[in-house]
């Protein structure tokens, strides 16, 4: 079992709190440097987001990375999910087999009620009220 956000989504959604306000454009360094990150991973990191249509990319001297007005509508969990994938796969948490199916596992009722919970919670945070990491 494993119970995961993996850097990219985490640095992605720090990402968008970085890129708040609206208004606030960030060349790739400087991203870079808000998120810890390498300008190279920061265009892996932003990808995602990017084709999510939160985040604008403007090519040249002038341009960088600035906030959509949809990214005030994306939630932690849409911001991890746009990067990792499903949060639901469909597959039991304790065995190797698909969840379900007339037949479920011991721990199938207190998983989905633990996930249902989690799920709730990323959902209803707004990513561009996320605190950037360091920061109260």
């Amino acid at each position: 079992m494993r119970l995961e956000v993996t850097r990219r989504a985490e640095l992605a959604v720090q990402a968008i709190a970085a890129l708040s306000p609206t208004d606030a454009r960030l060349k790739a360094p400087e991203l870079g440097e808000a998120l810890d990150a390498t300008p190279g991973f920061v265009a892996q990191v932003v990808g995602p987001l990017v084709k999510a249509g939160w985040v604008r990319s403007t090519p040249g001297p002038t341009g960088g990375y600035s906030l959509t007005d949809s990214a005030a509508r994306a939630s932690v969990l849409d911001v991890i999910e746009a990067v990792d994938g499903p949060t639901a796969n469909g597959r039991c948490v304790a065995e190797d087999r698909a969840c379900g199916h007339g037949r479920t596992c011991a721990l199938h009722e207190a998983w989905t009620r633990a996930r249902t919970t989690l799920t709730t919670t990323l959902a209803a945070t707004p990513a561009v009220d996320v605190h950037r990491r360091g920061t109260p």
